[in-house]
């Protein structure tokens, strides 16, 4: 996936606002999708499990795998390669379901994205976090909080209430609650 940005647009929302990059900061749990790095808020993680048997559920997108019983518990499961537009890969030991909690309409709904490999926990500080760039009028990025920059590379922090804020999955999450 990799992001063009030698076409940036100048506009309003390139302009860095002071005060969110004080409130992105702290723990994220970091991630990678072939080769591009993304983060989430440590506090959105509910826990990490290894790949399992996911029974599929019919009429979902191909992104939706279907779901998994954990601890009898039965949770959606995304593959986030595929949410993405990014080829599918087969799984491998390093291949992993994060459990998140999201928020959809005041409900707490919780999900399984799937991820190549979980990397590392970072402690970020509001000085390593840049806006969003602007990649012109016709591309919207609220699933990004920002960019954060780690050891001379750039990590996406996605806001996964966004991410997983289709009809499609907070329909079968809705139906399994």
């Amino acid at each position: 996936m990799a992001l063009n940005v030698s076409n940036i647009a100048e506009s309003n929302a390139g302009i860095p606002n002071p005060g969110a990059a004080e409130q992105r900061a702290g723990k994220y749990l970091a991630f990678r999708l072939g080769k591009e790095d993304f983060a989430i808020q440590v506090l959105k993680v509910r826990e990490i499990v290894g790949i399992q048997d996911i029974t599929s559920v019919p009429q979902m997108p191909s992104y939706v795998k279907g779901v998994i019983n954990l601890r009898g518990k039965v949770i959606p499961v995304v593959d986030l390669r595929l949410k993405f537009g990014l080829p599918e890969r087969e799984y491998t030991q390093r291949t992993c379901i994060i459990v998140v909690q999201v928020q959809h309409a005041g409900m707490a709904i919780q999900t399984g994205i799937i991820v190549d490999e979980v990397s590392e926990v970072l402690n970020l500080a509001a000085s390593e976090i840049e806006d969003t760039p602007d990649f012109g009028e016709d591309v919207a990025t609220p699933y990004l909080l920002g960019m954060a920059k780690v050891k001379g590379n750039v990590k996406m922090l996605l806001d996964i209430d966004q991410v997983l804020a289709t009809s499609e999955t907070v329909a079968l999450s809705a139906i399994l609650n």
